[in-house]
């Protein structure tokens, strides 16, 4: 059975003046290990703004990239030996 990073953690520091005296558990452990568990629900507006702008950006750049002289005509070689395929 393997012990839980708490448990290690409180064994390693049982010492220290920090904890001296306290349970298996500190409080501030009971408080937290609720919220290390939890996924994000979703995303805040500013991260949405953010998502959004990057997204634009790499749109443009992919739009920029995917019609560039090399890249087009790349592109048009290999539709156009797809359709020459002999079956």
């Amino acid at each position: 059975m393997e012990t839980k990073f708490w448990d290690r953690a409180v064994a390693a520091l049982r010492g220290s003046r920090l904890f001296a005296g306290a349970p298996d558990r500190p409080a501030w452990s009971a408080r937290w290990a609720g919220r290390l568990g939890r996924s994000d629900q979703g995303m805040t507006t500013s991260e949405y703004a953010v998502g959004t702008i990057a997204a634009c950006a790499f749109a443009a750049v992919l739009y920029k990239v995917v019609n560039s002289g090399p890249v087009m005509s790349a592109l048009q070689s290999l539709v156009e030996d797809a359709l020459d395929a002999k079956f």
